[in-house]
């Protein structure tokens, strides 16, 4: 077998151990993907890898990933890149007649960056709250359920605000500032039995694209 081959095949090894799933689900299926896994854990579709600025979602009506567009101009986050993997939680909605933003949960994934459209589960460790132009618009923070993808040693929120208190103002910082000051502004923060409590709220038994 030629070095190419083993290469491959380490790589496609590695994904199946981490267990997410990487550019081989169509975007359309990663939108309809049930909010938990079949193991109880969160599931987390991947718009945007940390440590990038291209501001990347997905469009329903469109059914793939897109670059949002400002002024006609692709938008480009003029600002520190995402300090983690960011996308959403599939088939959850933050209800417009409640407040939210009408759009899947956000979630933020705390650990070295994946590709756009990876599939993967992950633990709730807090909620942060967030009013973005008078509409909630809570982010999830998660760590991946796997271990070896892990790059804090916590699984709760009491261990996040201990452990890594500066990397929770971090976070809460950067959420507040990315977009231009004044833009968003915090409710504070919320455990990870409000995150997940959260999460089985905004959960819709029938998510069809827009």
């Amino acid at each position: 077998m030629s070095n190419t081959y083993l290469v491959v095949f380490a790589w496609l090894s590695l994904l199946a151990f981490c267990g997410c799933s990487m550019g081989t689900t169509s975007p359309v299926e990663l939108y309809r993907s049930p909010a938990f896994s079949s193991s109880g854990n969160v599931l987390a579709v991947i718009e945007i890898p940390a440590g990038t600025n291209r501001k990347t979602e997905y469009d329903p009506s469109q059914g793939k990933f897109v670059t949002d567009q400002r002024n006609g101009e692709d938008r480009i986050i003029d600002f520190l890149p995402y300090p983690g993997n960011y996308g959403f939680i599939p088939s959850t909605n933050l209800d417009e007649d409640a407040g939210g933003d009408g759009d899947a949960l956000d979630v933020l994934v705390i650990c070295e960056a994946v590709p756009m459209g990876t599939l993967m589960e992950v633990i709730p460790i807090g909620a942060l709250l967030l009013i973005d132009e008078g509409e909630k618009d809570t982010k999830i923070i998660a760590i991946p359920a796997n271990p070896e993808l892990r790059v804090i040693d916590a699984t709760g929120f009491a261990d996040f605000s201990v452990k890594y208190f500066a990397a929770r103002n971090i976070i809460e910082e950067w959420m507040l500032a990315y977009d231009g000051l004044g833009t968003t502004t915090s409710n504070g923060w919320r455990d990870d039995r409000f995150a997940m409590d959260e999460i089985k709220k905004c959960v819709v038994k029938n998510n069809t694209p827009r």
